[in-house]
């Protein structure tokens, strides 16, 4: 095997040839051959019995070539990559230059590399921290809160529903008197004010006694994530079962008792105010943190190669449909109750994506600047702290290489973030309304992210192979790669 690498005329750009000898690709035919053999049905022969060079005859043997591509060059690939310490961040663009029994394989990869970052100020930056207080609201709020998670439903017989009851109903809808997909159903608990059934429909419900049955008219919104219930008119029969309504319990000391290890209402009032005091420290600390370092990145430089932005899509679609696999949906599915498309969601990924890609390249550069390193002993402490939380043996752990790479990478990184936040000219300000509605997710948490999902997982030679393959994909047919090589 050979491999010429030569730099393009797009910047961060390679374009490496590759040739595989012809008797590499030969036993790389018979490898494949021997694995797909069961599946050849050639008259004359029993199911999966005829001789590699009669499947040729009756097949041609070009019917080989595409998974014998994908059997040898992804090694080889990875390998050159390696040797030759380049540091890829996109999926390389194959060209099948020359393939075919007993020939030399020949094909380029063009690949985009790692950008070089022009780091700007990082030490002794301006950025200010917001300072989030415990008020007496916010304590009464999580009583409030605790309240009606260990309230209870007692049934009401002596008045019509009315909002914040829940109904039990039996409903079934039409469409110019045509039941559809979806709009029936017997005994289905509603919370009226909930907004979670079509507009209009929770306000006819509400007035309605036990046992009562109504015919409830309205539209299906414009944008209805069905294209063929969109904007019509229905009628549901509804029919009233029960109406159950929420009893709170009494925030004494009893309910103290109840709900905590506390004896009274005041010491859990107290316990209340000093947990919100540590979780607003740590969205304070938090925030700063990423402050400060999109404060570094907008003093910074860097152009990102499309292929960078491509693969940080497609890690942030898989992401969020492992997420969404939780709910009990995928990003398809998510994406047309939407109503939008795959396309949409690259689309508007763009500029997170680049956001993402700078803030990582940034913070890398101040480590290879700051002579930032992860020691054997703050990894070692990392890899406890992930098999304690999750449960594993650290063993177990430690013997994933990608998950070790991952964690060294999240220490070096907080410590550059620490360096940054540590030198800088801290003004403490107070909270924006927006701020105190809303409080941004974390840098921290960002930096976890791979490692927690390599505990996860952990599935490292499977998921290696996998990759592999799909980095030296071949995007062209066979009938298309017979024709080139010809």
């Amino acid at each position: 095997m050979s491999v010429k690498v030569e730099k393009t005329e797009n910047k961060n750009e390679l374009k490496l040839e590759f040739t595989i000898e012809a008797k590499v690709f030969d036993e790389g035919m018979k490898k494949v051959f021997n694995k797909n053999s069961k599946y050849f049905n050639i008259p004359g022969f029993r199911k999966g019995k005829a001789p590699m060079n009669i499947v040729e005859k009756y097949y041609g043997d070009e019917i080989f070539y595409e998974d014998t591509f994908n059997e040898v060059a992804p090694s080889v690939y990875d390998e050159a990559i390696k040797s030759e310490k380049l540091e890829v961040v996109s999926k390389p663009e194959i060209d099948i230059v020359q393939i075919g029994k007993g020939k030399d394989l020949i094909f380029t990869a063009i690949v985009d590399t790692k950008p070089e970052v022009k780091l700007g100020k990082y030490k002794g930056i301006s950025v200010e921290k917001v300072e989030y207080k415990v008020e007496d609201k916010d304590v009464e709020d999580e009583l409030n809160r605790m309240a009606e998670r260990n309230s209870r439903m007692i049934t009401v017989t002596d008045r019509a529903a009315k909002k914040g009851d829940t109904a039990v109903i039996d409903f079934a809808g039409s469409v110019d008197g045509v039941p559809f997909e979806g709009g029936s159903a017997e005994n289905h608990e509603l919370e009226l004010g909930s907004n979670t059934f079509i507009p209009g429909f929770e306000d006819q419900v509400i007035g309605m006694k036990t046992e009562a049955v109504k015919d409830v008219k309205v539209k299906f919104p414009e944008d209805y994530f069905s294209k063929e219930l969109a904007g019509k008119d229905a009628v549901f029969k509804v029919t009233v079962h029960e109406i159950k309504k929420k009893e709170l319990p009494k925030i004494d000391d009893e309910f103290a008792k109840d709900v905590s290890e506390f004896d009274t209402l005041k010491e859990l009032k107290a316990d209340i105010k000093s947990k919100k005091e540590k979780q607003n420290e740590e969205t304070s600390k938090a925030q700063l943190e990423e402050s400060a370092v999109k404060t570094v990145a907008a003093d910074s430089s860097v152009e990102i190669p499309n292929g960078m932005v491509e693969l940080e899509i497609d890690n942030m679609e898989q992401d969020m449909d492992r997420r969404l696999a939780y709910q009990g949906i995928n990003l398809e599915q998510y994406l047309q109750m939407l109503g939008k498309t795959k396309a949409d969601f690259r689309k508007e990924s763009i500029e997170p994506a680049k956001e993402s890609i700078k803030l990582r390249l940034v913070l890398e550069a101040v480590c290879k600047d700051a002579k930032i390193d992860a020691d054997s002993k703050e990894v070692e402490a990392k890899i406890k702290e992930l098999a304690t939380s999750y449960g594993r043996k650290e063993e177990e752990l430690k013997n994933n290489e990608a998950l070790i790479e991952n964690v060294k990478e999240n220490v070096k990184t907080e410590k550059a973030i620490a360096l940054i936040v540590d030198n800088a000219k801290i003004k403490t300000v107070e909270p924006k309304v927006e701020e105190k509605a809303e409080k941004k997710a974390t840098t921290k948490k960002t930096t976890k992210k791979a490692e927690d999902k390599e505990v996860k997982e952990d599935k490292k030679e499977t998921k290696k192979e996998e990759k592999t393959e799909k980095k030296t994909e071949k995007k062209t047919t066979t009938k298309k790669t017979t024709k080139k090589a010809e």
